[in-house]
């Protein structure tokens, strides 16, 4: 009995439930990543098509994974995917991100560094989508909805934003080419906006497709430098000089000043629209 009460306790451990979370998600992923594409380039179907169906699967299996895996370990209804909820809170989290880039790449424009010298056809999104949807659901699946969530439940919404907001400044010191601003917006968009826009939607939908269309628009509308992928085709064949204060330099305009700003107005703003609807999480030791 006392084996099954640890048992129990081990596998109901916070950190337990982060790995096994990540390690049978991840393992999902990697493995339909290489299985599809280990069929699909036998049936001769072009590379782009391939990439692009590869990255559906990719994120159909980290979601339905999720879903199933959590629903039985954590006996309970999986809420943050609610699938009546999906469409207001995919579209709102789409236009968030969508905004957020325009506005970065529009003072940029206006500040006569940003030119646009040729619309390219409309079969150049596919590269940029496909990047976009794995890094959209898979990320986030396993960033927000395991690591974050977890962590949130057992240390409290303030202290987990804080981690989360340290880790990917430490994360990206050593990036190429990074800069205190680079680190410091990094650290705000991927530690504090995301996890805030989660925590004031408790929805991983919002959540995805903000990240989704972020790398989507940033590479795929503009084309721009975004350094989480290596997209050489674009909607809108663009021009950005300028000082890289303003343009991001080598590692985009996510990087830049104003991206630094209206990200940390996003996601306190956020973060205040989830204390007036009570979405604050109390940490472990002061719950009662």
């Amino acid at each position: 009995m006392s084996k099954e009460i640890t048992l129990k306790k081990v596998l109901e451990f916070f950190l337990t439930k982060i790995i096994v979370g990540i390690v049978i998600i991840g393992g999902l992923v990697a493995f339909t990543e290489w299985s599809g594409r280990l069929l699909l380039e036998k049936t001769g179907i072009s590379g782009e098509l391939v990439n692009v169906l590869i990255a559906i699967s990719d994120a159909a299996i980290a979601l339905f994974a999720y879903i199933l895996l959590f629903r039985y370990y954590e006996n309970r209804i999986i809420n943050e995917l609610s699938f009546s909820s999906f469409g207001k809170n995919a579209l709102r989290g789409f236009a968030t991100g969508f905004v957020l880039q325009s506005l970065f790449i529009s003072v940029i424009y206006l500040t006569g560094n940003y030119s646009i010298t040729y619309i390219n056809p409309a079969s150049f999104l596919l590269p940029p989508f496909t990047t976009a949807i794995t890094a959209g659901f898979v990320s986030e699946i396993l960033i927000r909805g395991i690591a974050f969530r977890l962590i949130e439940e057992k240390s409290g919404t303030v202290i987990a934003i804080i981690i989360f907001t340290l880790l990917f400044a430490i994360f990206h010191l050593n990036v190429e080419g990074a800069t205190p601003l680079s680190v410091v917006s990094t650290a705000i968009q991927a530690g504090l906006l995301l996890s805030a826009a989660y925590v004031f939607t408790r929805s991983l939908w919002f959540t995805i497709f903000l990240h989704f269309a972020w790398d989507f628009a940033e590479p795929g509308i503009y084309g721009a430098i975004n350094p989480g992928n290596s997209i050489h085709q674009s909607l809108f064949s663009g021009i950005v000089s300028g000082p890289s204060l303003l343009t991001g330099g080598q590692l985009g305009p996510q990087n830049s000043i104003q991206a630094l700003i209206l990200c940390t107005a996003s996601g306190i703003l956020f973060l205040w629209l989830a204390w007036k609807k009570n979405n604050f999480i109390k940490p472990f030791w002061n719950k009662n």
